[in-house]
């Protein structure tokens, strides 16, 4: 259940997701539409993510780990070097991370719109 604060914290949030399987992006775009949020971008790729990492105007970013097989990591860099916040998305937890991203915000796969609005708010903070 969304609280007051997350509402007023989401709202208007210009979000980059990144991510490759359509239909966890459309099921994230809903959930953040349901939040108030604006999709600055969607990403399927890496190359499409490392190109909207370095010159896109947004808010925070939500990035799959393991895109077609490639990892995110040097978006993750890009965005860290930008000091923009980003959530890691993965089926395998923080556990499977690389371990400098451990303690980053993390949403397991599959996920409610409960916790990404929890990790969302989480990473803004």
């Amino acid at each position: 259940m969304q609280t007051d604060r997350q509402q007023q914290t989401l709202k208007g949030v210009r979000v980059l997701i990144v991510e490759d399987e359509f239909h966890v992006l459309l099921l994230l775009e809903d959930f953040l539409g349901d939040f108030g949020c604006v999709i600055a971008r969607s990403a399927t790729s890496l190359a499409d993510a490392m190109q909207a990492a370095q010159s896109d105007d947004f808010d925070l970013a939500i990035l799959d780990v393991n895109l077609r097989g490639e990892k995110i990591y040097p978006v993750a860099e890009i965005l860290a070097k930008r000091c923009l916040p980003f959530v890691f998305s993965t089926g395998y937890g923080a556990q499977g991370l690389d371990e400098p991203w451990r303690q980053r915000p993390t949403l397991q796969k599959p996920f409610t719109g409960e916790q990404l609005e929890t990790v969302l708010a989480k990473a803004l903070t």
